[in-house]
C-alpha cells in the first residue's frame, strides 16, 4: 500500500503512509486521536464545528523533536510549543465557481491555543498533496504536514486553520486538482467560516497570515490574490516549493527534464487531467492526454478506487500522448489552455510575500520558486512585495522542512 501511495502522491507531499512506515520501523507507533470526536455545535451562519481532540505541549514537542524529522529525512531546529491545542473539525457551505457556484459542504481544521488568551494571531494552512481523502487537516492525526503546523505554530500562540480542498476532508465530490477558482474558495470560505465560530467563542484575532508547502503553496498565493481583491488585510504569506506557474512546470516536465526529477511526477498529469475534465466540464479530457494502455489505471488512482501502482509507468513519454511533447500541440490543446491559467503570481502583489524553494528540489525547479519575485520586479523599477528565499541543497520534502522556523520568525515580526 505505501508503495502505491508515494507512486501517486504529487509534488512529494506524500505523507501519511512514509510517517507509518518509518513510526513501524523505528518502533513507534503513529499518533493516534487523543480523544473521540465530541457533540457537533452550530453558529447562525450555517457553520458546524466539533471538537476532535486535545494535544499537549509534550505531544507537540515530540512532533518536532522526533516525528517531523523523520519524515522529512533532516533535522531542523524548531523553537518548542508552551502550550497544549483544542482540535475542532468544522464545516460550511461553499460554491464551485467553475461550476456555476454549485453549492457544497467543505470541511476544515480550527486549532485553538489553551493559553486563556481571549485574541490570537491566525495562521491559514493550505495543504500539500495527498492520496486519501482524509490526510487533511480536518483529520490532523493522518496529516503529518498538519502537525508540523500545529506543533510550530498552535503550540506558540497561533490559531491554525486550514481547508480540506473540494472533494477532500467530508466532500463527496471528485478531487478539484489544481483547480484554481475552487482552491481559492475553499481557503476564503474557511476563513469566514472559524471567524464565525471564534466570535461564537468570544475569541478576537489581531492578525492573518498565509502558509503552504507544495500544492498548498499554488494555493496559499491563489487565496492570497482573492483576499486582496476582497479586500482583506494579509500581514503576510509565505510558501515552501509552491507550484506557482503550473503550465511552465509542466513544459519542464515534458520537454526539459532533470536529472533529478522525481520519477512520481507522473501524478500531476493524471490528477489535473481528471480534475479539469471534471471541474471545467471538459468530456473526455483525461482520455485525450492519457495513452489508452494507462486510462483505466490513471482514472482509479484519481477517484481514489483500488489499483497496483506497477501499473502506472513513471517515465512520462509512456503515460502521455506523443503529441503533448510537441509544444505548440500542448500549448494549444484544451488541456495546455486549462494549465495556462494555473498561475498564482500574475497580480499586482500587496501583501508582504516569502516564497522558499530548495536548489535539490526534485519537485520544483528554482525557476518556478522564483518566478513571483521575478515577475514582480519586472514591472518598471520592480514590486518589491515578494522576495523569493533559498533553503540550500534541500529536497521536496526538506525545503519544507526548513522553511518553516523562517516563516514563524517572519510572521512574528509582522
Amino acid at each position: 500500500m505505501s508503495k502505491i501511495i508515494c507512486t501517486l502522491a504529487l509534488l512529494g507531499a506524500c505523507l501519511a503512509a512514509p510517517l507509518a512506515a518509518m513510526a513501524a520501523s523505528s518502533g513507534e507507533a503513529p499518533i493516534a486521536p487523543s480523544e473521540p470526536a465530541g457533540p457537533a455545535a452550530a453558529v447562525n451562519s450555517g457553520v458546524r464545528y466539533e471538537r476532535i481532540g486535545h494535544w499537549d505541549a509534550d505531544r507537540l514537542n515530540r512532533i518536532l523533536t522526533t516525528n517531523f524529522p523523520k519524515f522529512a529525512g533532516i533535522d531542523v531546529a524548531y523553537t518548542p510549543a508552551r502550550n497544549a491545542v483544542t482540535l475542532y473539525r468544522l464545516s460550511y457551505d461553499s460554491v464551485v465557481p467553475e461550476r456555476g457556484n454549485k453549492p457544497i459542504r467543505a470541511s476544515g481544521l480550527l486549532a485553538i491555543p489553551d493559553t486563556g488568551a481571549e485574541s490570537f494571531p491566525v495562521l491559514s494552512y493550505q495543504h500539500g498533496t495527498v492520496y486519501e481523502r482524509q490526510q487533511v487537516p480536518s483529520f490532523p492525526e493522518q496529516s503529518p504536514e498538519t502537525q508540523l503546523m500545529l506543533a510550530q505554530f498552535a503550540g506558540q500562540g497561533y490559531v491554525v486553520i486550514g481547508a480540506d480542498y473540494f472533494g477532500m476532508g467530508i466532500s463527496s465530490e471528485p478531487e478539484g486538482y489544481m483547480v484554481k477558482g475552487s482552491h481559492q474558495q475553499a481557503c476564503h470560505d474557511m476563513i469566514r467560516a472559524s471567524g464565525d465560530v471564534l466570535g461564537a467563542m468570544g475569541i478576537t484575532t489581531d492578525k492573518l497570515v498565509l502558509g503552504g508547502w507544495s500544492q498548498g503553496g499554488f494555493v496559499t498565493m491563489a487565496c492570497l490574490e482573492k483576499l486582496e481583491s476582497a479586500g482583506v488585510r494579509v500581514a503576510a504569506a509565505a510558501t515552501a516549493s509552491a507550484p506557482l506557474d503550473v503550465f511552465a512546470l509542466m513544459n519542464g516536465f515534458l520537454n526539459f527534464p532533470r536529472p533529478i526529477d522525481a520519477d512520481w511526477l507522473n501524478s500531476i498529469v493524471i490528477l489535473s487531467s481528471f480534475a479539469y475534465e471534471n471541474y471545467y466540464g471538459v468530456p473526455g479530457l483525461a482520455r485525450s492526454v492519457l495513452n489508452d494502455a494507462y486510462y483505466d489505471v490513471a482514472r482509479k488512482a484519481y477517484e481514489r478506487e483500488p489499483f497496483d501502482a506497477a501499473d502506472i509507468p513513471s517515465d512520462l513519454r509512456k503515460l502521455v500522448r506523443a503529441d503533448y511533447f510537441d509544444p505548440q500541440f500542448f500549448a494549444g490543446s484544451a488541456y495546455g489552455r486549462l494549465l495556462r491559467e494555473a498561475q498564482a503570481y500574475r497580480w499586482i502583489i500587496k501583501s508582504p510575500v516569502r516564497n522558499y524553494y530548495g536548489d535539490a528540489d526534485e519537485a520544483i525547479t528554482t525557476g518556478v520558486g522564483q518566478m513571483a519575485m521575478t515577475y514582480q520586479r519586472a514591472m518598471g523599477a520592480g514590486n518589491p512585495a515578494v522576495t523569493a528565499i533559498s533553503t540550500g541543497p534541500t529536497t521536496h520534502r526538506g525545503t519544507y522542512a526548513k522553511a518553516v522556523p523562517e516563516w514563524k520568525s517572519w510572521f512574528d515580526q509582522q
